[in-house]
């Protein structure tokens, strides 16, 4: 019997299908949309319910709560090849998968139903809204307010860099909650943009320019009761949850744009000729390519280590470390693949210029590359440098 096709990387023979089916997809359906979308700063949303048959829509939620029991391995394959593509397509669907799974985990069956399974069936747009203009890598210290009236809360407040607020229906709103059962702790709220009144402000941005990044206010802006995610005051631990899963999406998709940019940068050293001879004949050019080669095989390893640890339950450490290795090494390979270009990298009409925006963008949602470093260091010497 023959041995069953297994990679360097360990993936099985249908993960490997999995990615090759994704990528010719994706390079079909949504490449050629991808300059368009960002010089018109809208994604095609329309396009994603295709790629619910791939499973992006909650596949690695139980099957019994709408989804496909797809491993994080599988998963983080699945984000990597949306990274490739298009790192505003792994960025929206980074928010999606984040809110259903914390609904998942802390919501009734009613906003399960209200909320949830439409995400799943791709009926619904959504934002997570945390970071504030004060507010960015502490969550502890949001300021946003929510004061308990009767059968609704107040929310007054603030919130900035918002994907997809622009376009969505839906998000989850973080609020220091004031109540008779909670005195200022954070909670979450479910909160829709046709039933809370609140500003909307488009926030223009160097990265992932169709994504729709908005800012909002809340002046007195009524919440239902029954839109609290969870119990009042358990809004921290529920969201920190989340961006460790989060942190897993951004790493792969990560890895998914420095191969690219790799891919790019080989096709185009064999092809490019300078003093008669392709430059990938020169040495110097050859150091790049076996750089941004090592950048990206590295950062791979340790987004699957991440997805493993994930699958057990152990994920902390391993996702901050993925994290943190590759964006920055996302970055670097990016810049690289911009020098071996030369000019033509520059051409927004080449992807080269915007995976260059992009991977830099990378390196500060779901934490900074700063507070990847203070985590991982507290885990490893059980000191805090954040206090």
């Amino acid at each position: 019997m023959a041995e069953p096709m297994v990679d360097v990387d360990g993936l099985d023979a249908g993960q490997q299908l999995l990615r090759d089916n994704i990528r010719r997809y994706l390079k079909e359906h949504f490449a050629p949309r991808i300059q368009q979308a960002e010089a018109d700063k809208r994604f095609p949303h329309e396009l994603l319910t295709g790629l619910g048959d791939f499973g992006y829509f909650g596949g690695y939620l139980p099957e019994a709560d709408g989804g496909l029991g797809l491993d994080y391995l599988t998963w983080a394959v699945m984000m990597e090849e949306a990274g490739y593509c298009w790192l505003s397509l792994r960025i929206l669907l980074n928010g999606l998968n984040i809110v259903s799974g914390i609904i998942n985990a802390y919501g009734t069956e009613d906003q399960k139903e209200r909320y949830m399974r439409p995400l799943l069936r791709n009926e619904r747009k959504t934002f997570v809204s945390i970071s504030e203009p004060d507010v960015g890598s502490n969550v502890a210290e949001i300021k946003t307010r929510a004061d308990k009236r009767g059968d609704r809360y107040v929310l007054n407040g603030s919130k900035l860099w918002i994907t997809n607020g622009m376009f969505a229906d839906f998000g989850i709103v973080v609020a220091r909650t004031f109540s008779d059962t909670c005195n200022g702790e954070l909670s979450l709220f479910l909160v829709e943009r046709d039933e809370t009144k609140y500003e909307i402000n488009r926030v223009e941005t160097m990265f992932a320019r169709s994504t729709g990044t908005a800012a909002f206010t809340f002046e007195n802006a009524e919440v239902p009761a029954a839109n609290l995610l969870g119990k009042e005051g358990q809004g921290l631990k529920q969201i920190l949850i989340g961006l460790n899963f989060g942190r897993l999406n951004v790493a792969m998709g990560a890895v998914g744009a420095a191969q690219s940019a790799l891919d790019l940068s080989i096709d185009y050293a064999l092809q490019r000729k300078q003093f008669g001879r392709p430059i990938g004949a020169f040495q110097l050019v050859q150091k790049h390519i076996v750089d941004m080669t090592m950048k990206t095989q590295a950062a791979r390893s340790l987004g699957y280590r991440a997805a493993r640890s994930m699958q057990i339950g152990t994920s902390r450490t391993e996702c901050s470390i993925a994290k943190l290795y590759a964006t920055e090494a996302a970055f670097e390979v990016a810049n690289l693949a911009l020098q071996v270009h030369g000019g033509m990298g520059y051409a927004t009409e080449y992807p080269i210029e915007r995976i260059f925006r992009d991977t830099r963008g990378g390196m500060i949602p779901e934490g900074t590359t700063e507070i990847q470093t203070l985590i991982i260091g507290r885990e490893i010497l059980g000191i805090s440098a954040l206090t």
